[in-house]
C-alpha cells in the first residue's frame, strides 16, 4: 500500500475528451471504415499516445511530409491545423483530403485571414514548434509574430503598430495568456484583441476545474501525454495553487512514492486522453490503497462538431 489506508480519489469535471478531438479521432475512423486502410494522417490526429497506437493498428499511417503520401491516397489533416502551403500541396497532388482541424483552430485562422485584407500584422501568443502555432502563422507568408512569454514581447518588431491583432494557440494556460496580452496591451496600446478567447472552451473548462480540484487535495495526476500541450497546462495550474502535480501517459507511470500518506487524489485528463486511460489509473490507485472515488460537481460540456461532408452517415 502507497496511499494512506482510507484514500480517497476526488475526481475534475469535466476532464477528458473535448468535442475537437472526439471530431478527429471520428473522421479518421469514418474514412477507415468507408475507404479501407491505409489512411494518412498528416500529424498524430491528436497528441496521445494511445489514441494513436490504437488507429494505427487499425490502418492509419501518421507522417509529417506529403512525400510520404502516396498518390491518390486519401489524407486526413490533424486536429491542430496545418499551414496554407500544405493544404496547396495536397491540392496540387490530388489527394482526397478531409480536414480534422479543430473549429476553434479554424475560427482563428479565419479571422487571420480577414484581418490581413484589412491590412493588420499579428502578434501570436503561443509555443514555438507546436502544430498549432505552425498551423496559424502558416496561413500567411509573413506578417505574424510569436512571443513565449512577456519578455518576448520586448523584442518583438513588426513593420507597423497601427493595424495589430493578437491571436493565440487555443491551448494555453488561461493565466498565462492573460499575463502575455496584458505586456503586448502595455506596448502596443491600439492593439486589437480578439473578439472572443481564442483560447478553447474545453482548455478554459479544464483549467477551470483544476482550479477548483487542486486547493481540495494532496496531489493531483494528470493524464495526458507528454507531447499534449492542454495537459501540461493543467498539471502546471495545479502546481501554481502549491500542489505536488503529476502527469502520467498511462497507468504504469504512477509511482509509489507520489502518494506515500496521501489522502486525496485529485485525477483529471488533457483533452486529448480517452477516457479508458482515466478508468486504468482509477483501477491502479485502488490497487495502491485507494479505497473510494468522488466527481467534483463541475460544467457539463454538450458541445458537438459535425463530421466534413463525404464522411457523415445519411
Amino acid at each position: 500500500m502507497s496511499t494512506s489506508g482510507n484514500a480517497e480519489i476526488i475526481l475534475a469535471e469535466p476532464r477528458g475528451f473535448c468535442a475537437g478531438v472526439d471530431r478527429a479521432i471520428d473522421i479518421v475512423e469514418h474514412a477507415l471504415e468507408k475507404f479501407g486502410a491505409p489512411i494518412y494522417v498528416r500529424h498524430e490526429i491528436v497528441h496521445n499516445t494511445h489514441v494513436v497506437a490504437d488507429l494505427r493498428a487499425r490502418g492509419a499511417i501518421f507522417i509529417e511530409d506529403l512525400n510520404d503520401v502516396p498518390p491518390d491516397a486519401t489524407l486526413v489533416f490533424s486536429a491542430h491545423g496545418v499551414p496554407k502551403e500544405v493544404e496547396h500541396e495536397a491540392q496540387r497532388r490530388g489527394f482526397k483530403v478531409f480536414d480534422a482541424t479543430c473549429p476553434l483552430v479554424t475560427k482563428v485562422h479565419v479571422e487571420v485571414a480577414k484581418l490581413h485584407k484589412e491590412g493588420y500584422e499579428f502578434i501570436m501568443i503561443g509555443h514555438k514548434g507546436h502544430p498549432e502555432v505552425e498551423g496559424t502563422m502558416g496561413q500567411l507568408p509573413s506578417g505574424i509574430h510569436l512571443v513565449e512569454d512577456a519578455e518576448d514581447v520586448l523584442t518583438v518588431q513588426p513593420e507597423q503598430t497601427d493595424k495589430l491583432a493578437v491571436v493565440t494557440q487555443t491551448t494555453l494556460s488561461v493565466d498565462d495568456a492573460a499575463e502575455i496580452m496584458a505586456a503586448v496591451k502595455a506596448r502596443f496600446p491600439k492593439v486589437r484583441e480578439p473578439k472572443q478567447q481564442d483560447i478553447c472552451y474545453a482548455t478554459q473548462n479544464r483549467q477551470d476545474a483544476i482550479k477548483l480540484l487542486s486547493p481540495q487535495v494532496d496531489v493531483v495526476i494528470v493524464v495526458g501525454s507528454p507531447t499534449s500541450s492542454n495537459s501540461n497546462r493543467l498539471r502546471d495550474v495545479a502546481a501554481k495553487y502549491g500542489t505536488p502535480s503529476y502527469m502520467v501517459d498511462h497507468a504504469d507511470e504512477l509511482q509509489a512514492d507520489w502518494l506515500q500518506g496521501k489522502s486525496r487524489i485529485g485525477l483529471t485528463a488533457g483533452a486529448s486522453a480517452p477516457d479508458i486511460l482515466v478508468q486504468q489509473v482509477i483501477t491502479r490507485l485502488r490497487e495502491m490503497g485507494a479505497v473510494s472515488v468522488r466527481t467534483l460537481a463541475g460544467i457539463q460540456e454538450t458541445v458537438k462538431f459535425p463530421l466534413p461532408k463525404g464522411l457523415r452517415h445519411d
